[in-house]
């Protein structure tokens, strides 16, 4: 019925399914031989990780580095093989442990002197974090040492784990892929990063319940460092429940008792190329000739035969930063923020300690996180929208003009302080009472407009224009006067495409006027068609391949207007031409699916591990909220690999109202019961009720790891 494992410090105790319906007469008997009187929070004096069927830790700390050290546990039991593999790409050692395939990341890692910097930010912790850092590393280490038959051989090279390694892995994830990454750098004009996210804050006065809501809705890629782990950390000071990537040691979006908050990636601009102009063996600056400094590094890249094969990589680097680029007869050095910045994690923790809007601003105030919306809600019944980001301050220049290539040759353009915490725009508590993000500009937030562009530099964030899918946001919540909690679960579901609900209006009475047979049946399907990206959906395959023939800064006669932000733009700028493309996409519908109104669902696929259902959801550029983003399998369907994948849905009432979702699972280990696990309610809508007393976990009990020698048991 269970089974018992205990290999000193930890035991751990397992349950089937029929052990889990008797699991509460069990504890019962157990906790009265214990005491009559006690309660199971007093009768814990020791460290444990409660995990629940769907394999979220639920972390109890009898002190805080404990807590840390049972995470680093958690962490290595749901993604043990990743999680490692994440470490070694951070130590930019890769191409040594796996081979030729990882020597682009190594080079990236070392040219921005990632692990270097991780022993300086490791050195700039203060004294209690520091030894968090160190127990969350000994609970990955422990955790390896005593299951080494449930972690890939290939990935045990990288063993032990030191806190260094930790701290490099944020680097590499939050300065060197989300604040910039080698596709941008090498794009060299600041194309749009394709990560992002929905957030929403809805104020007591718009509540139906009287209570502030919050929607947490991060969109990132389904794999990689990318993958969002929930849980739930409880330990002296803190009890807070929420997600985090692989590999980060503290929560990155939570909610308590009292407070939460998401993130969005807001539009940051947080790095430059500059173009230097070389002069004999070093750069002009100021009128003068400055040296470039060089640094070696040893790289070992692994053969196929199992030999390593040494090679010197060398990095130069200029007052700018290191230099990315030397083709075209240009050479550029790269600029990035946040590199002086250590206390990332111990914000993080502290935002998720803090109780009310005056302890959680005075920890953002810190401003260590280099970049993201901060949506914030709380029990008071405050709301915030806050562009959280470092923001250099510039001497010159629009936002427009620092998404060039910079002049690297004056001080003009070297920046080097960040704007203070009260320089960035932000409001509270709006007379709307609801705020939404969708990694729009900061000035479409609310409306009325609460955030005014011309109060801020040119550089601060562009303006415009507001993008479908935030048109959707604004919408829904702009005409919803008193939302309830399922109202606002429903919105976080709604595929409606606000693309269609613009444009084809225009299309339809263009395409009946065409003598092309096609093109009048393909209006048939249209005028069905619901509008949305249901599985059931029919005519949105048909739209979303017409629309994908289209050049949409071009398609529309009205183009967007910063006056008229919610309803820009509007009108087929070339009717003719719009119905040609229909004609073109419907020829090719037909052709590969045998019909024009094949259902959504049939061609666009939810698949991870063995798990393959109907998709609903689609592109956020054509303004669907509900977002995923798909890659082809074959000619015929399109697989899932980005959108929707940690959700929240928070009411700060008495008590906390949640439902969550982690759409792939909360495990990517092999044989694990929670890959994929969580992708039928996906499919179906729905997130998940959460677990957050002692009682509503043992109720819903799969696991029990308990750390040290003293038990209940």
């Amino acid at each position: 019925m269970f089974s018992f494992v205990k290999d000193k410090p930890v035991w751990t105790f397992r349950w089937n399914k029929i052990s889990r319906r008797i699991l509460p007469f069990l504890l019962g008997i157990i906790f009265t031989l214990v005491s009559s009187s006690q309660s199971i929070s007093s009768v814990t004096r020791t460290t444990e990780i409660l995990w629940d069927t769907y394999g979220v830790p639920h972390i109890y700390g009898n002190s805080t580095q404990n807590a840390f050290q049972a995470f680093g546990w958690a962490q290595m039991q749901s993604h043990g093989n990743l999680l490692l593999r994440l470490y070694g790409q951070a130590r930019g050692k890769a191409a040594e442990y796996w081979g030729e395939e990882y020597l682009d990341s190594d080079k990236w890692v070392l040219t921005m002197g990632v692990p270097k910097r991780a022993n300086a930010w490791y050195a700039a912790q203060s004294p209690a974090f520091r030894n968090y850092l160190q127990a969350f590393a000994t609970g990955i280490n422990i955790y390896a040492k005593k299951h080494p038959d449930l972690i890939d051989n290939e990935v045990k090279v990288v063993l032990p784990i030191t806190p260094e390694d930790v701290l490099s892995h944020l680097q590499r994830v939050l300065l060197f892929t989300f604040v910039v990454d080698p596709g941008r750098v090498a794009d060299t004009t600041h194309t749009k990063s394709p990560l992002g996210s929905n957030g929403w804050a809805i104020a007591p006065k718009r509540s139906a319940s009287g209570k502030a809501m919050l929607l947490a809705n991060p969109h990132l890629p389904w794999g990689d460092l990318f993958l969002w782990y929930e849980a739930q950390i409880t330990a002296p000071g803190i009890d807070a429940y929420g997600a985090t990537l692989v590999g980060i040691p503290v929560l990155a979006i939570a909610f308590n008792n009292n407070l939460g908050w998401t993130h969005t990636v807001n539009t940051h601009d947080g790095w430059d190329t500059y173009e230097l102009k070389l002069q004999k063996d070093g750069y002009l600056f100021d009128g003068k000739v400055r040296s470039l400094e060089t640094t070696n590094f040893p790289l070992k890249i692994k053969q196929k035969n199992g030999s390593l094969q040494e090679q010197i990589f060398s990095v130069k680097s200029s007052i700018h930063g290191p230099v990315v680029s030397a083709k075209q007869g240009k050479t550029l050095a790269l600029r990035v923020v946040g590199q002086n910045n250590p206390g990332v994690l111990e914000q993080w923790w502290d935002m998720a300690s803090s109780q009310n809007l005056t302890q959680f601003q005075k920890v953002l105030q810190r401003l260590q996180l280099p970049m993201f919306t901060v949506m914030y809600a709380d029990r008071e019944g405050h709301i915030m929208h806050l562009f959280n980001a470092l923001v250099p301050v510039r001497q010159q220049g629009d936002f427009a003009y620092w998404q060039n290539i910079i002049p690297g040759d004056t001080s003009k353009t070297l920046w080097t302080k960040m704007h203070l915490y009260r320089d960035l725009p932000r409001v509270i508590d709006p007379p709307s009472g609801w705020l939404q993000n969708t990694n729009d500009p900061p000035w479409t937030t609310t409306f009325p407009i609460a955030i005014k562009a011309d109060n801020y530099p040119a550089y601060m964030a562009p303006r415009g224009p507001m993008d479908f899918r935030a048109q959707r946001s604004a919408k829904m919540l702009a005409e919803d006067k008193s939302i309830s909690f399922a109202e606002m679960i429903a919105y976080k579901h709604s595929t409606q495409m606000e693309l269609a609900d613009r444009i084809l209006d225009d299309l339809i009475p263009a395409a009946q006027k065409s003598e092309n047979q096609l093109a009048r049946r393909a209006t048939e399907v249209l005028a069905k068609w619901d509008r949305k990206t249901d599985a059931n959906s029919r005519g949105a395959v048909l739209f979303n391949s017409w629309v994908d023939n289209l050049d949409l800064n071009t398609a529309f006669s009205i183009p967007w207007n910063e006056k008229s932000p919610r309803t820009t733009p509007d009108g087929l700028a070339d009717p003719e031409k719009a119905v040609t493309a229909l004609v073109d996409a419907a020829t090719k519908i037909e052709q590969i699916y045998g019909t024009l109104d094949v259902p959504w669902g049939e061609v666009f696929r939810l698949r991870y591990g063995n798990v393959d259902l109907p998709a609903n959801g689609g592109n956020g550029e054509k303004g669907v909220f509900r977002v995923l983003t798909f890659a082809p399998t074959d000619d015929r369907h399109f697989q899932a690999v980005h959108g929707d994948s940690f959700v929240a849905a928070v009411e700060f009432s008495q008590p906390v109202k949640a439902k969550v979702l982690t759409s792939y699972g909360n495990a990517t280990q092999p044989n694990s019961p929670h890959v994929g696990d969580q992708l039928q309610l996906f499919a179906r809508q729905e997130l998940r009720p959460v677990w957050r007393t002692r009682q509503e976990i043992i109720d819903h009990l799969e696991e029990r790891t308990v750390f040290g020698s003293n038990t209940i048991f």
